[in-house]
């Protein structure tokens, strides 16, 4: 399958955190042929062998994360409307007026948002938190409602993936599909040394499913597949924008739970130069990843993080650069084809 349907098949899957199954079940789909081995362990996680032409001097993991952000259902109003909570780091301002899909039965919601011209004066400007916000799916009391939705019930964005504009994409769960389907390509290609790949779960609540994958493999070196925040947006002052669309992949040195390996964040430029895969530097602190997990796990990892540049990520309308998602898996590809 070519890469980009693929990724919209990836992306219109719901999988929210602690829901990665559906996701799960077609990248094995996906991979059943390739001649790799794989298992998935008790949290969920899909762990994937690819044997290559040579056995490698250190064990090396290549990983990008099955969940997206979501919602799970906290209360049932008598009035019929749906109380919830965000399963994952999520903006109030992108969740107002949004339509939901519901993970169990594919019912449709609606993210009930007060009209301007109603507002009192002093709501005017504000966003209300997401603890008082309500889901709409058209039941007029709880009897009917709690048919269709109950308590721990999940729910996502609706599938939405387009492509438009210059090159670009928007699309809910970008963030990480994007990582699952560039290690599917490399999982059903030849490799020239053996390689270790991991789908992990639960990233987007605190890295439970990599923990668990480095206590399993314990791997020298893991090289994280992620989307990182672009800022390039009206407004944002240049020094501030993290990194840019069309620019190529990113290359951080620190974010808020990783300071990344020096030789590897050196190689990782090095053979962006040297193959003329268009890269840049990440130039804030902000966010994280699975890198902290397979950093501070088991005996520790060297940790290196390849990331595609997305702006209003977590939201239902992701956006990435096609050119940026290439470069992504062409940097990975290059370095993992080497002893490192």
């Amino acid at each position: 399958m070519e890469f980009f349907a693929r990724l919209k098949d990836y992306c219109d899957i719901l999988g929210p955190s602690g829901m990665e199954d559906l996701v799960r079940e077609r990248i094995i789909a996906d991979i059943k042929d390739s001649g790799a081995e794989y298992e998935v362990d008790a949290l969920g996680n899909l762990i994937v062998f690819k044997k290559g032409k040579q056995r490698r001097d250190k064990k090396l993991l290549v990983a990008a994360h099955m969940d997206e952000v979501g919602f799970m259902v906290t209360y049932v109003g008598e009035d019929g409307y749906i109380m919830f909570a965000p399963v994952g780091g999520i903006d109030p301002r992108v969740v107002s007026g949004r339509r939901l899909v519901f993970c169990k039965n594919g019912i449709k919601g609606v993210v009930a948002s007060k009209a301007i011209h109603i507002q009192k004066p002093s709501e005017y400007g504000m966003c209300e938190p997401i603890s008082e916000m309500n889901i709409d799916i058209g039941c007029y009391d709880r009897e009917t409602a709690s048919q269709f939705a109950k308590i721990g019930d999940c729910a996502a964005f609706c599938p939405n993936y387009e492509e438009f504009g210059n090159g670009l994409i928007k699309s809910k769960a970008l963030d990480d599909r994007f990582g699952c389907a560039l290690m599917v390509d490399m999982i059903n290609s030849e490799l020239e040394y053996d390689t270790y790949f991991a789908f992990n779960t639960c990233e987007e609540i605190g890295c439970d499913g990599a923990a668990e994958v480095c206590y399993r493999i314990r791997p020298d070196i893991a090289v994280i597949l992620e989307s990182t925040t672009a800022g390039d947006i009206y407004g944002t002052p240049e020094g501030k924008r993290a990194c840019e669309l069309h620019k190529g992949a990113v290359i951080s040195h620190m974010d808020g739970g990783t300071i990344y390996d020096k030789e590897l964040v050196a190689l990782a430029l090095n053979v962006g130069k040297e193959e003329e895969i268009p890269c840049q530097l990440k130039n804030i602190v902000a966010g994280g990843n699975e890198a902290s997990a397979f950093q501070k796990g088991a005996m520790g990892a060297r940790v290196l993080a390849i990331s595609a540049p997305t702006r209003y990520i977590h939201s239902a309308c992701c956006v990435a650069a096609k050119e940026d998602l290439i470069s992504v898996g062409k940097l990975a590809r290059a370095i993992i084809e080497r002893n490192i």
